[in-house]
């Protein structure tokens, strides 16, 4: 058995139809199917039930599929780590960040093209759970976001650069009267404002910690919205309806927002940042500089 009679394996179980794979494969249908057969006759198992709902894989082929998938995924690293021997530091580096750490991207990307102006850049945004999928895809080389790194697999796979701790601060209306030529506020000033959370389904770290900050000052906060974005918590404060806490880094990404930000006297809780990259997987050389841009700044 050899990689293309396994890509040929992968797109039939991907397809769930000879038909639909052939014409995927750029081939006719009888010399696939025949690559199938020889592929069984080999290995001495079936790989597929043949039903009225077309090819569903047997617990034979479903194991086949994880071992091709990692066999391939392997096969096409080892491939680019040989060309990227010659590429240097050229080529796109992808990189994912969570909204609240886009701002830290800005300043490095022109220090580094700067350094390496061959080099572009793509930038996805999303929460952990997204982030971590594209990750071991390989569709993304490197995430930065907040931590822990709420992972959806083993969190052990990731290596992970800590960058400086991020204070946290009141973000509020600036139509807000009463806080006027305030340039800071007690904790407790919170209670009884209408609040707006940072929260998903999947990613609950940072309410998790503003809700825990303030039940240590002893309050619960009259949460009025949960909110899945950033973006959409900003555009909230702006329009009067309510406040947040926020890691202060993430102001900066909203320049010229009507909201008015205030530090918080006797709150002393910080979020935490970092670089992550899969662990024992091939580095482009643009990666691996990238990651080094940041190890000055490096809490470790």
């Amino acid at each position: 058995m050899d990689i293309r009679q396994l890509k040929y394996f992968l797109t039939i179980a991907q397809e769930g139809q000879v038909t639909r794979a052939a014409k995927l494969l750029n081939m006719e249908q009888p010399p696939l199917s025949r690559q199938l057969k020889l592929m069984e006759e080999e290995l001495g198992v079936r790989l597929f039930d043949r039903g009225g709902k077309g090819l569903q894989l047997t617990a034979s082929g479903e194991l086949l599929k994880q071992k091709a998938e990692a066999l391939l995924l392997q096969f096409d690293e080892s491939l680019r780590e040989v060309k990227g021997m010659e590429e240097g530091a050229g080529g796109v580096l992808s990189i994912g960040s969570v909204v609240s750490c886009i701002s830290l991207l800005p300043a490095r990307i022109e220090q580094f093209r700067e350094k390496y102006p061959q080099i572009t850049f793509k930038i996805s945004e999303g929460d952990h759970f997204y982030l971590g999928e594209q990750l071991e895809k390989r569709a993304i080389d490197l995430i930065v976001a907040r931590l822990p790194f709420e992972a959806q697999t083993d969190p052990q796979q990731y290596s992970i650069l800590p960058l400086p701790s991020d204070p946290f601060v009141a973000v509020i209306p600036s139509a807000w009267t009463d806080y006027a030529g305030k340039a800071a506020i007690q904790m407790a000033e919170l209670a009884n404002v209408p609040f707006l959370t940072l929260k998903t389904d999947k990613t609950t770290r940072m309410h998790e910690q503003v809700m825990s900050e303030c039940k240590r000052h002893g309050f619960e906060p009259n949460i009025i919205c949960e909110c899945s974005s950033v973006a959409i918590i900003m555009s909230l404060i702006a329009s009067g309806i309510g406040a947040t806490v926020f890691p202060k880094s993430v102001m900066s990404s909203f320049p010229g927002t009507v909201v008015k930000m205030l530090d918080i006297k006797d709150a002393d809780f910080q979020s935490d940042v970092g670089i992550l990259w899969l662990k024992d997987h091939y580095l482009p050389a643009r990666t691996k500089q990238f990651i080094e841009s940041f190890r000055g700044d490096s809490s470790s």
